[in-house]
């Protein structure tokens, strides 16, 4: 008898235990696994690595159209090369910071990256405009930022029209 009733609480320990580890995993887990957030860190980490192919094909037709007429060459990668410092270095990696709904099939998304040297775990700090097409896909409508997130020029991308390097 005492050993079914030490089963049993050991059953009971073990299964609120996976419950509680469920709950901490659903509230720790990043929310970059939304395909808005995740088209524009995409983007970014793409566009850094200089794979224009899947750069483009995450932005709308009017970014599309920036692009071509605004990026040497017509190169999205170009465009955003050009807005960090050479100094830097190379992306590493860009990740989710933050994200705003903005009615709905839209979001405002901050992201943050870090680069190889200088600005490296200090934060480059970007805003995309991520709306969703009538194909249900997610692509940038518009970015802006690609500098330090110290500098106060970083804040309030979203609504901020002198935001630098926005586009478009």
């Amino acid at each position: 008898m005492n050993l079914s009733r030490r089963m049993v609480w050991i059953g009971v320990g073990t299964l609120a235990a996976g419950v509680v580890l469920i709950i901490l995993t659903l509230a720790l887990t990043p929310q970059a696994t939304n395909p808005a957030f995740a088209a524009a860190t995409t983007f970014w980490n793409a566009a850094g690595a200089g794979d224009d192919a899947t750069a483009l094909a995450l932005l709308d037709e009017t970014m599309q159209a920036w692009v071509a007429d605004n990026c040497p060459q017509g190169s999205v990668s170009a465009c955003v090369r050009a807005y960090t410092p050479a100094e830097w270095g190379n992306l590493l990696e860009a990740v989710f910071r933050r994200a705003a709904p903005d009615g709905p099939r839209a979001w405002n998304v901050d992201v943050i990256a870090t680069y190889e040297f200088e600005r490296g775990f200090s934060g480059v700090c970007g805003y995309f405009r991520v709306e969703q097409g009538a194909d249900e896909q997610w692509r940038i409508a518009g970015w802006a930022g690609y500098l330090w997130c110290g500098d106060p020029a970083s804040r309030n991308m979203a609504t901020n029209p002198d935001s630098p390097n926005r586009a478009p």
